[in-house]
């Protein structure tokens, strides 16, 4: 017997009532949760002496986000910035092209999930079953990091996984499946138990386009200024998460769920017009390496 679907337009429409409702009561966590600016034991700060560091990533939901990466990647490549793209290795093909292309022009490719149903951590038998998968994508495609599908998460589970770091977290964000955030602007290290090693874990800290133009259907970046310029002044990360799936390249009009994608670039230039030499700016790969040595001594 078929299970009954819920129509897209239905489920989008409900998710925007719910997080517009949810909105006020929310106000003193987000978009800024100030316990999240505690500096952790053992920080030595960023290279150079910058005042806060910059990483941006990318989750490509769908086939559709996978045709617009290199549309993405030419808008970053415009304002000297560089990324990392996540994948889901079984719900689209991810031509090895793209891949290889992507890492030519000096972005990072990373695993996102499996495929984009919502059940990984349902049982632990269920995530190690598919970790097993997981593990082999990694390797196959030289990614040294994760991030799970709707931002789920159990740190725990996740060290079976054979990466660097994991990115499936957030400092606050009560509108995601799962919300809880781990109320921390800063990179932190998740130990190794026995046989599983540990990692680093890099919680977004500015909010999702998504969330911010299509739920909440703001039609400027405000809010992605108030929350960087607040981590700038607390020196934190400010580490970003956005769909190509979401923006709309074209001079068309935007779709039900799209976006401009001149306002990612427009926060772009915001960074590097406002901030200039202040910001220490590389792949989540670099900086988890410049973050773990010292996070583990502060564990």
């Amino acid at each position: 017997m078929m299970k009954p679907v819920i129509p897209r337009t239905v489920q989008l429409g409900l998710r925007r009532r719910y997080v517009q409702a949810q909105r006020p009561r929310c106000r003193d966590v987000w978009p800024i949760d100030a316990r999240a600016a505690t500096v952790p034991e053992g920080w030595a700060g960023w290279p150079d002496g910058k005042r806060f560091a910059l990483v941006l990533t990318h989750d490509v939901d769908t086939a559709k986000g996978a045709q617009r990466c290199r549309d993405l990647a030419s808008v970053e490549e415009k304002f000297g910035f560089r990324s990392s793209f996540n994948f889901v290795p079984e719900r689209y093909g991810v031509f090895p092209e793209l891949r290889l292309e992507l890492t030519e022009r000096g972005f990072e490719v990373g695993v996102h999930g499996l495929n984009h149903d919502g059940k990984y951590f349902d049982s632990r038998e269920i995530f190690l079953e598919r970790a097993v998968k997981i593990n082999r994508y990694l390797k196959d495609w030289n990614a040294s990091g994760y991030r799970t599908p709707s931002m789920l998460h159990n740190l725990e589970l996740i060290r079976v996984l054979d990466i660097e770091y994991d990115a499936s977290t957030f400092d606050t964000d009560p509108f995601e499946p799962q919300p809880d955030g781990v109320r921390t602007i800063f990179p932190f290290w998740v130990p190794g138990d026995g046989e599983l090693k540990g990692y680093v874990e890099l919680p977004y800290t500015l909010p999702q386009d998504f969330t911010l133009f299509v739920l909440l259907q703001e039609q400027s970046i405000r809010i992605w200024k108030e929350k960087l310029d607040w981590i700038v002044e607390k020196g934190g990360m400010a580490l970003l998460n956005t769909h190509p799936d979401y923006m709309n390249f074209g001079s068309g009009g935007n779709g039900r769920e799209e976006y401009p994608a001149d306002l990612y670039a427009e926060f772009l230039q915001y960074v590097k017009e406002r901030y200039a030499d202040a910001y220490w700016t590389d792949l989540p790969r670099a900086v988890a390496r410049h973050c773990s040595q010292m996070l583990k001594k502060g564990n």
